[in-house]
């Protein structure tokens, strides 16, 4: 074997054993970690099925990141999955959710158009969401390193979850499924809609 060939070798038997070390890493700390992402995932009392929107996939990975210990990323993900679904609601019901003032306007707790449409608790929810330090985290202020990102990340995957039971709820006749509000739905003529499968527990 030429000293060439020697070396590709090594380098081969190198990446092949950086390879095995990082899985058995990976399967330590899945181990050890598994219990407490069971406990969070089943903390998220989220539905299985919801409308198959643009937001749908990234609402779906909030629960993954909460689960998987990801606290950061849940709170900046559950912010803006509840900006979308906030848009998606007033877009449909025909309010400005453009406006400089949209916050105020949509998620005042004692005048917004809101209130006639979905539970106060619902926009409770979804005001607390859009208020958790959404500024500091979306620009990375030096504020961040205060924050308590896993009692924020709890309430707000929690809170978000509420919002979308309200906003995509529905129930089960005769085997078909029912929303609570066809208008967030996307209904066809036929009676169908293009829904979102999340996890079989959620």
């Amino acid at each position: 074997m030429s000293p060439q060939e020697e070396g590709r070798e090594s380098l081969m038997g190198d990446a092949q054993r950086e390879f095995l070390d990082e899985l058995e890493l990976l399967r330590q700390r899945d181990e050890f970690s598994r219990e407490q992402r069971v406990r969070r995932y089943l903390e998220v009392k989220r539905q299985g099925i919801i409308p198959d929107h643009h937001f749908s996939q990234a609402s779906t990975e909030c629960i993954d990141l909460y689960r998987d210990g990801h606290f950061i990323a849940t709170v900046m993900a559950t912010q803006a999955v509840n900006e979308g679904i906030l848009k998606l609601v007033a877009e449909r019901n025909r309010l400005p959710y453009k406006e400089r003032n949209f916050r105020d306007y949509i998620l005042d707790l004692k005048t917004s158009p809101l209130l006639d449409i979905f539970p106060y608790a619902c926009l409770e929810a979804s005001r607390k969401i859009w208020d958790s330090f959404r500024n500091d985290v979306h620009h990375m202020n030096p504020k961040v390193s205060q924050i308590p990102f896993q009692k924020l990340a709890k309430e707000n995957i929690q809170r978000l979850a509420l919002v979308e039971r309200e906003v995509f709820g529905g129930n089960f006749q005769d085997g078909q499924l029912v929303p609570k509000h066809p208008l967030y739905w996307d209904v066809s003529k036929d009676g169908t809609a293009p829904v979102f499968l999340r996890h079989p527990r959620v």
